[in-house]
C-alpha cells in the first residue's frame, strides 16, 4: 500500500510525523528513506564542535539543501590557531544550505571574518540569532563582525544579538575609563561592506531596509549614533536589554535614545529599564505613535513600573504584559493595581485603549521556593489584581513559566499541523 502512494502523498505523511517516527519509517526501504530526508533534515541542531565536525564528515553535502532551521554551537574552547578551521567548517555547511530560513549561531567568542560573504547567498534566511557564550573579557564577539554578517543577509527580517562587544575602532572613548566596558581590538581587518562601508557599528543595523524585528541583550548600547544614523528599516518589534557594565540611569538613556529613533513604526516593545522622558507621555509628540503591545521584563525595577507606564501614556497601548520572579509577584501586582487606580482617576484619554494585562511568573534557579505564607500572599495579590481587571472590563491572565526568559525572543517556526517542532540533534 505504502509503495503505491505517489511521492507527494508520502512527503505529506512524513511531514506530520515526529522525529522518532520519521527515523523508524526511513528504515523501511530505499525509496522511503529518500522520502524521509526532507523531514529528517528540516531542523538540525549541532550542539558542539564535535557534533559539527561529525556532521561534516558523515552527512552527504547534498542533504543540506533540506535544512530550514539550523543551530550551530561552537561553545568548546577554541584556540586562536583553530579559529579559521572552525569557521571553514561552518562555511561548508552554510554554503550547501540554500533553503535555511532560520539560523542560530551560539559562539564562544568570535569567528573568522571569512564567514561574512557566504551569508549573501542565503536568500531565504529571514531569522538570524547570534549569541556569545564566552566571557567578554577573554572571548569577545565583535560588533563589526555581527553587523557585517547581518548586512550581508539579503532578506533579513528578524535579528537577535546577545553579548556583542563594542569595537575599539568605533568606541575609543570607552578605552581605559570606568566602568571599563570590554572592547574588541584587532577587528579592523574586517573588510568594508558594500552597503555600510567602514560603518560597521551597531547603530548601522537601522540601515538594513528589510529588518522588522530587533532583539539586543547584554550589550553596550551607548553609541550616540543610534540617534543620528539614517533609519531605513521599519521595525515592528523591538526588545532591548541592559548592559550590566553600566548603571540603570545610563541604560535608560540609551534605550530611550533608540526608542526615539525607531519608534514611529514599532508595534511591540520590551523594556528592561525605566522610561523617564515625559515626551513619550504626549500623544502628539511621542515617537511611539503605533505602540500597541508593551512587555516589561523580570529585570525591570519594580518601583519604576507605575512611573514608566505613565510616561508611555502617549502611545495607543492595548496590551500590557509583565514578567517577574516569584518573590516579586506581590510587588508587581501592587504596582499594577496602583497604575489601574491611576487610570480610573485620570479618566478618558489615559490608556483608554488598554484591553488586557498579563503577568508571567518566571522561574529563577537562584531563588529558594516560597514558604506557605509567602505563597498565600502571592495568590491573594494575584486574586486582587484579577478582580480589579474584571471590574474594569480588562482581560487578565497569570502564567507560570518554567524556563527563564527576559523578554521577547524570536522563536522557532513550528509545524502548522500540531505546533510541534522536530529537529535532528547531534
Amino acid at each position: 500500500m505504502w509503495s503505491t502512494l505517489p511521492t507527494e502523498m508520502k512527503l505529506a505523511i512524513v511531514e506530520v510525523l515526529d522525529s522518532d517516527d520519521v527515523k523508524n519509517l526511513s528504515q523501511v526501504n530505499r525509496d522511503t528513506y529518500a522520502a524521509c530526508l526532507p523531514s529528517a533534515f528540516k531542523n538540525v541542531k549541532l550542539a558542539n564542535l564535535r557534533a559539527l565536525q561529525s556532521f561534516v564528515d558523515n552527512v552527504p553535502r547534498s542533504y543540506c539543501r533540506y535544512i530550514h532551521f539550523l543551530e550551530l554551537c561552537t561553545e568548546n574552547n577554541v584556540r586562536a590557531s583553530e579559529l579559521r578551521s572552525v569557521t571553514d567548517t561552518i562555511i561548508s555547511i552554510l554554503a550547501a544550505s540554500p533553503c535555511i530560513e532560520e539560523l542560530v549561531l551560539n559562539t564562544r567568542g568570535s569567528l573568522h571574518h571569512s564567514i561574512i560573504p557566504c551569508f549573501s547567498h542565503l536568500s531565504k534566511l529571514e531569522c538570524l540569532s547570534i549569541h556569545n557564550s564566552g566571557p567578554e573579557e577573554l572571548k569577545p564577539l565583535s560588533e563589526r563582525l555581527v553587523v557585517a554578517i547581518a548586512a550581508s543577509v539579503p532578506n533579513l527580517k528578524r535579528l537577535s544579538l546577545d553579548r556583542v562587544s563594542r569595537s575599539l575602532m568605533h568606541a575609543p572613548e570607552l578605552h581605559g575609563v570606568p566602568p571599563y566596558v570590554p572592547l574588541v581590538s584587532g577587528d579592523d581587518n574586517i573588510p568594508d561592506h558594500p552597503l555600510l562601508g567602514t560603518d560597521l557599528y551597531l547603530p548601522s543595523l537601522l540601515r538594513l531596509p528589510t529588518l522588522r524585528e530587533l532583539v539586543i541583550r547584554d550589550t553596550h548600547l551607548g553609541d550616540p549614533r543610534w540617534a543620528s544614523v539614517p533609519v531605513n528599516c521599519k521595525l515592528q518589534v523591538v526588545d532591548l536589554g541592559s548592559c550590566f557594565h553600566e548603571n540603570e540611569g545610563f541604560n535608560s538613556v540609551c534605550i530611550q535614545r533608540i526608542m526615539g529613533a525607531v519608534g514611529k513604526t514599532v508595534d511591540e516593545f520590551s523594556l528592561t529599564t525605566a522610561v523617564s522622558d515625559a515626551v513619550f507621555a504626549k500623544p502628539s509628540v511621542t515617537p511611539l505613535q503605533r505602540l500597541r503591545k508593551l512587555h516589561i521584563s523580570p529585570f525591570f525595577p519594580v518601583d519604576s513600573v507605575v512611573d514608566t507606564i505613565s510616561n508611555l501614556a502617549g502611545s495607543p497601548i492595548e496590551s500590557l504584559s509583565m514578567q517577574c520572579y516569584a518573590d516579586d509577584v506581590v510587588d508587581v501586582c501592587t504596582a499594577l493595581e496602583d497604575f489601574l487606580n491611576m487610570r480610573v482617576e485620570r479618566g478618558s484619554g489615559f490608556y483608554e485603549k488598554l484591553a488586557r494585562i498579563d503577568v508571567t511568573v518566571t522561574a529563577n534557579d537562584a531563588s529558594s521556593p516560597l514558604d506557605p505564607d509567602e505563597d498565600a500572599e502571592c495568590k491573594e495579590a494575584e486574586q486582587r489584581l484579577k478582580e480589579l481587571c474584571r471590574d474594569l472590563r480588562l482581560t487578565s491572565r497569570f502564567t507560570l513559566r518554567l524556563a527563564r526568559s527576559a523578554g521577547l525572543v524570536p522563536t522557532r517556526l513550528t509545524s502548522l499541523s500540531d505546533g510541534r517542532v522536530r529537529s535532528m540533534t547531534l
